[in-house]
């Protein structure tokens, strides 16, 4: 069970969600909670090798492309929507390493087995 789930469905063009969204999911796991971030829709591109380098608002914010990693390197895990990763052209091939795929079944089960929820769209 995630004590934590963040579901994001912005890219670039909503780059304060974004950063929002990796930064309260670091948040949280440095307090010691677990923590899945899904992306579903447009942000299934924030899944892709390097893309989260090309974000970034300035301070008091870290770049997306840091946060990303250090999120990942702390424990949380980021998941994908398979179905919007087919819609918006983007390959498991060039996917970060430890992203996870799964299906609108997945993501239904993991909302429902989540302890609280933060969703930015």
């Amino acid at each position: 069970m995630t004590d934590l789930l963040i579901t994001l469905t912005q890219k670039e063009d909503n780059a304060n969600n974004v950063t929002v969204a990796f930064t309260m999911g670091k948040m949280a796991l440095s307090k010691g909670h677990s923590v899945s971030l899904i992306l579903l829709s447009n942000a299934v591109h924030l899944a892709e090798r390097g893309y989260g380098n090309k974000i970034d608002i300035g301070e008091p914010f870290q770049p997306v492309g840091e946060l990303i990693s250090e999120f990942i390197a702390q424990g949380g895990e980021i998941k994908v929507c398979s179905a919007c990763m087919k819609h918006n052209g983007v390959s498991e091939d060039n996917l970060m390493e430890d992203v996870e795929i799964i299906t609108a079944e997945d993501v239904i089960s993991i909302i429902m087995d989540s302890k609280k929820s933060l969703q930015l769209n």
